[in-house]
């Protein structure tokens, strides 16, 4: 890695997030002495806009999103140069996903020949889900170099 990092401005930092990277998202426990539930999951952004992610309406992690009402996210990438973003911000809405939710989310990371066949077992799977909007609040986004 070289010894020169980078800053993402403003429009890099949200276009970089605009990207389909898989994410790492982290909400409290809300259980003193307890680390943050931090878990991998899809999620969609338009630059200058909410981010929203879904999931199981009966999992800990949307009982946990409710609890905190805020999560963080963080995105990153190797090649052609390391670079990541993290926001943070509360979430503003919690409603029931729908099928046109789950389909666009799903073609923004599989392959067109694969989404019906996702979407299917995704909704047998897991069931009811929830989107949870959260405005994005606090940035960190670096390009640390090649």
């Amino acid at each position: 890695m070289s010894d020169k990092s980078t800053v993402l401005s403003r429009e890099e930092r949200e276009e970089f997030l605009s990207e389909p990277h898989i994410a790492a998202l982290s909400v409290a426990s809300g259980d003193e002495g307890r680390a943050p539930l931090t878990l991998p999951i899809w999620y969609q952004y338009e630059p200058g806009g909410d981010l929203w992610v879904m999931t199981a309406t009966a999992s800990r992690k949307a009982e946990l999103l409710t609890r905190a009402g805020r999560f963080s996210l963080m995105v990153d990438r190797l090649v052609p140069t390391v670079r990541y973003v993290s926001v943070e911000g509360p979430i503003v809405s919690a409603e029931p996903a729908t099928p046109e939710q789950l389909e666009e989310i799903t073609r923004r990371y599989l392959p067109p020949e694969k989404v019906a066949a996702y979407v299917e077992t995704a909704t047998a799977t897991f069931g009811d889900q929830t989107v949870f909007r959260m405005k994005p609040q606090r940035w960190l986004a670096t390009d640390l170099g090649a």
